[in-house]
């Protein structure tokens, strides 16, 4: 049986001038998720938007908003970004040294759990509690910044993410943010990611809707 893949555009690649629009098109559009990149400066080198942006996104969005807070101490606004209309809250396992507590804390709001691995990071260091996430986020670029050149090392690491969570039976998803294109999303799909995040490829497209269904009309990887 095919897993169905989501497709989560990323609002930091919108034009902020008339996101009304922007977010109406996604709304009108085969897409699963908005996917909203919070920064701080501090944990990456930009600062982006919060909790009143995300807010009032939520009031504009028919769809779940994926919220990824590449931020230090996000512990301290996961009932803030949850409150704000957060569907699935990602934290950074580099951010967190209490990263078991954190999870059950995002669990606790109601909202699903995610980990994000920098480009960097190994899978294994989520050996322990692969279980207990919703999701992983995988950068595929380092972050900070959109419009980043995909980091094809990113595919061993989705091979190896999706046999650990197989062999495991978890239910955990795995997304890929950054980079993300119709040039590698049948190969991302085929190497085990279920969600794709995709943010200039979408929103620089001519168009945006057709980009969009392109990405949802590629087969994903069948289980075994």
């Amino acid at each position: 049986m095919a897993r169905q893949h989501l497709i989560a555009p990323s609002v930091l690649a919108a034009d902020f001038t008339k996101l009304g629009a922007e977010m109406d098109m996604v709304n009108g559009s085969e897409a699963d998720w908005f996917h909203l990149d919070v920064m701080d400066g501090r944990f990456v080198p930009n600062i982006t938007f919060g909790m009143f942006i995300i807010e009032a996104m939520h009031k504009m969005a028919q769809k779940p908003l994926d919220v990824h807070l590449m931020i230090v101490e996000p512990e301290k606004y996961i009932e803030s970004f949850r409150k704000a209309g957060a569907a699935v809250i990602t934290v950074h396992y580099e951010a967190c040294p209490h990263l078991h507590r954190t999870i059950a804390q995002i669990k606790e709001t109601g909202a699903k759990a995610g980990v994000a691995l920098n480009p960097h990071t190994p899978i294994e260091v989520l050996e322990d509690l692969i279980e207990d996430v919703d999701l992983v986020c995988l950068m595929s670029v380092n972050p900070g910044f959109g419009g980043q050149k995909f980091i094809y090392r990113t595919l061993d690491k989705v091979r190896r993410l999706r046999t650990l969570i197989d062999t495991r039976n978890a239910a955990t998803l795995i997304e890929i943010d950054g980079g993300v294109g119709l040039q590698n999303a049948e190969v991302l799909l085929q190497a085990g990611a279920d969600v794709l995040v995709a943010g200039s490829s979408v929103f620089s497209a001519k168009d945006p809707v057709a980009t969009i269904a392109a990405l949802k009309a590629f087969k994903p990887v069948f289980d075994i």
